[in-house]
């Protein structure tokens, strides 16, 4: 009969997603008794034509499916394969912020030494370069050298004056000695008359 055979049977052909096997299997056994209860030849042909067709459609199913895993199997690989890829990204980009990181430590370090011999060369602008200080310290020195020379002539006059002046002290003191025996002499003299002529009186 057409209705309850043919409804299932319609909606074995709905199905698509690979679900509603053991319906067909169902329908498979239903149609395999009603082929070997059948009367007529008609009706064996037509069950026949049934159980074919659904042969056909769990055949299909079935390949459906092995082709569905057979998909599935190679998107596990493919996603394995995008997730160890992905894992190898993750690692290098790892490894190149590290190298990041150290080159922007060595940059800092260059930028800080770079600055610091920024001052020191600004310092150094400052101050007269080598050649000039040697020129500068050789001046320096024939002019102490020259002031030495004048201090030693100088040392020398003040000794020759010094000597000069003992000498002139001590001839000072020898004519003062002189003075006060000259004087000593003539009060003496002065005396000695004085009394001559108080005696001469007498």
């Amino acid at each position: 009969s057409f209705s309850s055979d043919e409804v299932i049977r319609k909606r074995l052909l709905i199905d698509g997603d690979g679900a509603g096997d053991d319906r067909r299997i169902n329908l498979l056994v239903k149609s395999f008794i009603k082929w070997c209860n059948s009367g007529s030849q008609e009706e064996g042909y037509l069950q026949y034509q049934r159980m074919l067709s659904t042969l056909s459609q769990c055949e299909f199913s079935m390949g459906k499916t092995l082709l569905v895993y057979d998909m599935n199997l190679r998107e596990m690989e493919n996603y394995e394969k995008i997730y160890k890829d992905i894992e190898n990204s993750i690692a290098a980009a790892h490894e190149k912020i590290s190298e990041c990181k150290k080159q922007i430590l060595q940059a800092k370090r260059i930028r800080k030494n770079r600055q610091e011999y920024d001052a020191l060369a600004k310092v150094i602008q400052h101050h007269p370069d080598r050649h000039e200080t040697l020129k500068q310290l050789e001046a320096l020195g024939k002019e102490l050298q020259n002031l030495s020379h004048i201090k030693e002539n100088v040392e020398d006059k003040l000794e020759l004056r010094r000597k000069q002046f003992h000498v002139l002290l001590s001839t000072i003191h020898e004519l003062q000695q002189t003075l006060e025996n000259d004087e000593k002499l003539s009060e003496a003299e002065e005396s000695q008359e004085t009394q001559m002529e108080v005696e001469a009186k007498q």
